[in-house]
């Protein structure tokens, strides 16, 4: 009855984010906005709890606050590279505040804060096709490298941070990953470009699952917060499109997007 029940609370809490988060990818503007300052917010918070669980109250949320103003303001007021710089600076303040793994902390609270940041200007500067085109990214090669994984097996990807990953599940996730990409391309008529940075992105979206795996394993805990009944928390379930949305931004502000709208 009791396994009963976790499923029944994954199953309801998936329906959830997923209604909630389609409902704003699909919406955009200042609600899709809201969520990914709400969202930053959290993974501020949660990533403080989890690399100074002894600090007193207010610690914690205090990092998750400043996080979501962080994000609102330089996204609102000075986006893109200057806002990326911004941000930046705000991420290395923050570090000198934590007690420990100040460099850890940092790099990771940045990344936070940049996602959130590119998630907004990409979702209104490129349109929901290419937002649902970098959510696929993800979830294909999410999908792929854990049938992938299971079914061929063989040598581990980086065993001491994440035993379960194997190199066979990680091509997998490339693959059809790119082929995600041949399918946006196809349809959209965008360049067969979107095929190897379709690649390119799920690469990153497992070395941002690493990333969280890592700094989980650092400090002792299972899941970054409880949040979210049945799942963790809410860096668990946004560890890759971090880093997915972090190297788009990187790549649209850079031009390699450059044509691609819808």
């Amino acid at each position: 009855m009791s396994n009963f029940n976790d499923l029944k609370a994954r199953v309801l809490s998936a329906l959830v984010m997923v209604a909630i988060g389609a409902g704003a990818v699909w919406a955009g503007g200042w609600i899709f906005a809201a969520l990914a300052v709400v969202l930053a917010g959290l993974m501020g918070w949660e990533l403080w709890r989890m690399m100074a669980p002894a600090d007193p109250y207010g610690r914690a949320e205090a990092s998750g606050l400043v996080a979501a103003l962080l994000v609102a303001i330089f996204t609102l007021y000075q986006p893109g590279w200057i806002g990326l710089g911004g941000l930046a600076l705000g991420a290395l303040v923050m570090a000198g505040r934590m007690p420990r793994d100040k460099l850890v902390f940092g790099l990771y609270y940045g990344l936070i804060l940049w996602a959130a940041h590119g998630f907004i200007l990409l979702r209104e500067g490129m349109g929901l096709a290419f937002m649902l085109w970098l959510i696929l990214i993800v979830v294909a090669s999410d999908v792929a490298g854990y049938f992938a994984g299971r079914i061929l097996g063989g040598p581990k990807f980086w065993p001491r941070i994440s035993p379960k990953k194997t190199w066979s599940g990680t091509v997998a996730g490339w693959l059809l990953a790119a082929l995600v990409g041949w399918g946006f391309a196809s349809a959209l008529g965008s360049g067969w470009m979107l095929v190897p940075l379709s690649a390119l992105l799920a690469f990153a979206g497992q070395l941002g699952d690493i990333a969280e795996s890592a700094i989980k394993r650092r400090a002792g805990v299972k899941d970054s917060s409880n949040l979210i009944p049945g799942h963790g928390g809410v860096l668990d379930r946004f560890d890759a499109m971090i880093a997915v949305a972090v190297l788009a931004l990187l790549l649209a502000l850079v031009g390699a997007f450059a044509g691609l709208h819808g």
